[in-house]
């Protein structure tokens, strides 16, 4: 019979272990046993930290980073004359504009670049799953091995920036009881690297400082008897079939490192009580406010790859499916202030120029076009009219993928420069300097100082850290 004390320790495991296993199909023991490095020379890197803002469910450009002609909502307006539902506004660079609601945004663009020709595949079926796959890891699934999310990369390349600061934390999104629940698990893990190389899952960033403390009930030691009783089952049970001894080996790894933690000055950079009330209230727009400020915190005290997500859910937040404009009106109000902050903060605390933030989503929008012009995708707008007669239908509801915006700032790029661009009319697809997942992800790893060829040897070949290692670096971002 479990007793409390059991669940109690489950439960701190399952906060500080990095991701569920069944994701990495550890049915088949041996499929991941070797995963030895093929050498490789890395550039020299430009950022020690990484911070993903994932905008989850389709940020759509013409509404955010990239406005076209905007036209206001009217009944009886024709929606194939929409394609911005808010006007431009002036940033801190002359020759770019964002929409209006990003105007704190809009005050620190004279720090970062603004890619507006990002691409993705059209993988026919569109599913926010699939492309969110695609974009966190580089691959299409389906595949025969788990691949590793890019954060799980940096952890495995490059190791801890210290030691007891996981190298990979994962902010604001739940991985169970949201819809597309186990798609997500998917890519949120380490991949065939194992336990240790995976994300700490932080759902609520007001809570994380549990995260660091033992759960009511258990004593001092416990956990530390706890990874004894795990090594004993491992070394007794030698033709164990539950999982690979590598993966065995990195769940104890993980283990040991979770204690380390527990026991650190470093543990309070998860007490966002500890923040000053006037810092806390800058970013304190709702729970991606507070990812935000977690995440400066965290990488102030050594985190490699903090990702802060806006949270995928199906048919809410960036996944506007209806009533668009609105939603998008109240997005930017709960993303706008705390992205500037998070970029000023690191400014004014000298970590900027180490620091490489990317603000990015798996694709854009479009009043009225699937995929790609001449896309045999579903159309899965669900409030389809030709005309106007309802404010729910004003906004970008179709999944577009011919040309979408990435923001990147500090970490060696250059300041207040735009790269790429997209058609000025329908369809607005990137016209100038297109760049694909693969050669953003080569960008991103050549700014941390992680060659895009980097393989390790899984089932006696190689996976590559952009698809078979084609990922070029978009060097004109890099000042």
């Amino acid at each position: 019979m479990i007793n409390q004390e059991q669940i109690a320790r489950r439960t701190l495991l399952k906060q500080l272990g990095a991701a569920s296993l069944a994701a990495l199909g550890t049915n088949q023991p041996n499929a991941w046993a070797s995963n030895d490095s093929i050498a490789i020379r890395h550039p020299e890197a430009k950022a020690d930290s990484c911070i993903l803002i994932w905008l989850a469910g389709g940020m759509a450009s013409p509404d955010t980073f990239d406005p076209k002609r905007y036209l206001p909502f009217e009944k009886g307006l024709s929606i194939d004359r929409i394609l911005s539902t808010f006007p431009a506004i002036d940033t801190a660079v002359d020759n770019i504009k964002i929409s209006a609601g990003m105007e704190n945004i809009a005050g620190v663009m004279d720090r970062g670049t603004l890619i507006r020709s990002a691409v993705q595949p059209d993988l026919g079926h569109i599913l926010h799953s699939r492309h969110q796959y695609h974009w966190h890891t580089g691959y299409v699934p389906p595949l025969t091995v788990a691949a590793p999310h890019i954060g799980a990369w940096m952890a495995k390349v490059l190791g801890p920036k210290n030691p007891v600061v996981p190298p990979f934390i994962n902010i604001g999104q739940r991985l169970e009881g949201v819809g597309e629940k186990e798609e997500l698990k998917a890519f949120t893990t380490g991949g065939f690297f194992g336990t240790e190389f995976g994300p700490m899952n932080l759902p609520f960033p007001e809570d994380a400082v549990r995260s660091v403390q033992p759960p009511p009930g258990m004593q001092p030691g416990r956990f530390a008897n706890r990874y004894r009783h795990y090594k004993k089952l491992v070394d007794q049970n030698p033709n164990r079939d539950w999982m690979s001894d590598y993966q065995q080996e990195s769940m104890l790894r993980s283990m040991e490192a979770a204690h380390r933690l527990l026991g650190s000055k470093e543990k309070q950079a998860f007490d966002l009580t500890l923040e000053p009330q006037e810092s806390r209230q800058a970013y304190d727009t709702g729970r991606f406010g507070r990812g935000c400020l977690l995440a400066r915190r965290l990488v102030e005290s050594g985190a490699r790859f903090v990702e802060v997500t806006s949270e995928y859910v199906p048919f809410l937040h960036w996944d506007t499916h209806e009533k668009g404009h609105s939603t998008v009106a109240r997005l930017k109000r709960e993303v706008d202030r705390p992205i500037a902050q998070l970029i000023l903060d690191l400014e004014s605390r000298g970590l900027l120029d180490r620091t490489l933030v990317i603000i990015a989503s798996e694709f854009s929008r479009d009043m009225m076009i699937e995929g790609v012009p001449g896309s045999n995708a579903k159309d899965q707008a669900t409030n389809k009219t030709d005309i106007l007669t309802e404010m729910k239908h004003y906004g970008l509801h179709r999944h577009f993928t011919g040309g979408s915006s990435v923001a990147m700032f500090g970490g060696g790029v250059k300041q207040g420069a735009l790269y790429g661009a997209t058609a000025v009319e329908r369809p607005l697809i990137a016209v100038e300097n297109p760049v694909s997942v693969e050669d953003l992800h080569a960008t991103i790893f050549t700014a941390m100082g992680i060659s895009p060829q980097t393989a390790y040897d899984v089932e006696k070949r190689p996976f590559f850290a952009t698809k078979d290692g084609h990922g070029k670096p978009v060097v004109d971002v890099f000042a």
